[in-house]
Order: structure tokens, then sequence, then C-alpha cells
């Protein structure tokens, strides 16, 4: 099989544990970007701080963001893709979640908008807010975000909203999928719930992205490392599993490669790349048609 596209998922996958980028990977995605192969990302961070891993692996095309609802490659030219969550829904639910002890993060593409809720656990500073120079993108702080929005609503593509029991988020994902249809959730881990439009995945940002560059996703290579990599490591052509993934996220790819600390996407892209001629020379030779 022929891979025309190669996506990859962020925290976990392209960078190390760290957070760093080690230059193993900056050269192997250099590498089969000279064959070809248009790279992308597919991530749960803003488009603003994926924008900037990008710039450091010297990505220039289209990446996926908000866990799918937000695709675009410049912000001076709009985006390809930009699904929101209602203003009204969005008041909804901040005023529903802040009945319970959680900080409540709106994430759109230019700013970020946060309860001052302080969690007693250190989930937050293990999370990666990375979002690059804060003259372009601003995170600010409200005592009430319902009060906020009453004056000023949004509709952001994604909500973060950051528990300080398990327990707590589980029954407020229960509730939320009883009171609204717009919306879908994904949760991240046993604290972290993320909200998004209705219909919006990692997997259709990556097949939206296909259609507009005419690439099936067949001809697609996925890596990731969580569980909400699963559905695009199942749907692609060639779905790999980081050797830091759990074992429910190996059991859906198709290859497992080594951890993000290991060089994984760089030990991946040498094994799997290594014997595909350039995308330019498959079409001389019409062994690809687009």
């Amino acid at each position: 099989m022929i891979y025309r596209l190669l996506a990859l998922n962020v925290d976990g996958t392209t960078l190390q544990s760290n957070g760093k980028l080690h230059k193993s990977t900056r050269d192997a995605i250099e590498y089969v970007q000279q064959k070809g192969v248009y790279v992308t990302l597919v991530t749960s961070r803003s488009f603003a701080s994926a924008k900037k891993v990008a710039k450091a692996l010297k990505i220039n095309s289209h990446i996926i963001t908000h866990l799918g609802s937000f695709i675009s490659a410049d912000m001076r030219t709009g985006p390809l893709l930009a699904k929101r969550i209602p203003e009204d829904v969005t008041f909804q639910l901040a005023r529903f979640l802040e009945g319970f002890p959680c900080q409540i993060r709106l994430v759109h593409e230019k700013f970020s908008l946060a309860n001052k809720y302080k969690l007693n656990h250190n989930l937050l500073a293990k999370t990666v807010f990375t979002s690059g120079d804060p003259i372009f993108y601003s995170q600010q702080f409200t005592d009430s975000i319902s009060e906020t929005l009453a004056n000023e609503p949004i509709s952001p593509p994604k909500i973060e909203v950051y528990f300080e029991f398990a327990e707590d988020l589980e029954d407020a994902r229960q509730a939320i999928k009883g009171m609204f249809s717009e919306i879908s959730l994904s949760k991240l881990n046993d604290y972290r719930l993320d909200v998004l439009p209705e219909g919006v995945s990692k997997l259709t940002g990556l097949l939206h992205l296909g259609d507009h560059l005419g690439i099936p996703l067949k001809e697609m290579v996925a890596i990731g490392d969580g569980e909400d990599d699963i559905e695009m490591i199942k749907a692609s052509g060639l779905g790999v599993a980081m050797g830091n993934a759990s074992s429910e996220v190996k059991k859906a790819a198709d290859w497992v490669t080594r951890s993000n600390d290991q060089h994984g996407v760089s030990y991946m892209i040498k094994e799997h790349f290594r014997k595909q001629q350039p995308i330019d020379f498959l079409r001389k030779m019409n062994i690809i048609k687009m």
C-alpha cells in the first residue's frame, strides 16, 4: 500500500514525556515530507498551541486541532473547518458545571477563558498549556464563567473540564448526556472531560481533511497513544500505537512502535516509509493518479 498522508498525535506521541521535541522526530518528519507525503497534526490542543508544535516541525500544512473541531493552516486565511458549541449551550453547560469542584476552560482558537478554581491534585500541573505567544493567544481567568458568558457570549470549538474528583466526572457526564443533544463528550482520563460539538472527533477531522485533499483513509497512516486516537487508528490504512499507549490503544492498532521517549515516531517512519518511492515519481509512473 502507498501512503500519502501521515497523521500524528502531539502529546505522548510526537513530543517526549518531558514535553520536548527530539531531533530524530524532526528529521524523520522532514524525510517523509521530502518524499511528498502530506504530514498533519491531529490533537486535542488548541490551534494556537498546536501551531507552535507544527512550526517547530516545519509542518506548513493544515492541522487538525481542538479534537477535530477546528482545522486551519493559517489564521489569516480562515479555517478549513470550524465547528462550535452554540452560545446558549455553552452558557447552560458552564452554569451546570459550576456546581462541581472543577476548573472549566473554554478553548477558543484565539483565546481561552477559565474560572479561577485551583485543583488540589496536580492534573493541571501535568497538562501542557504551551499556547505560544500570549500576545496572540490570551488566557483569561474569571470568578464565574456563567456570569462572564451572560455579558459576553462565546461559541467555542471545545470546553475542557478538570474535575477534583473522578466520581464527579462520571456524575456530570451522565447528566450532560441527558441534557444536551448538540454536543459530544470525550473522557481523556479519570479527571478530565472534553466537551465538543456533536459529531466531532479526531477521526471526523481527519476525514474532512482527506476529502479536501482527495486522500482516502486507506492511504493514511495515523499514530497516537490515547483513547481519543483509537477511532482514527482503527479507520486508517495503517494504524500505529505508541509503545507508551494503553493496551486498548495497542489492540486497535495494526502496528506498535516504540515509546515517545524511545523515538517511536522516527522509528515507525523509517520502518514503513523507507522503501516507498517519492509521490511525484509514483505519479509520473502512473502508479497513483492524483
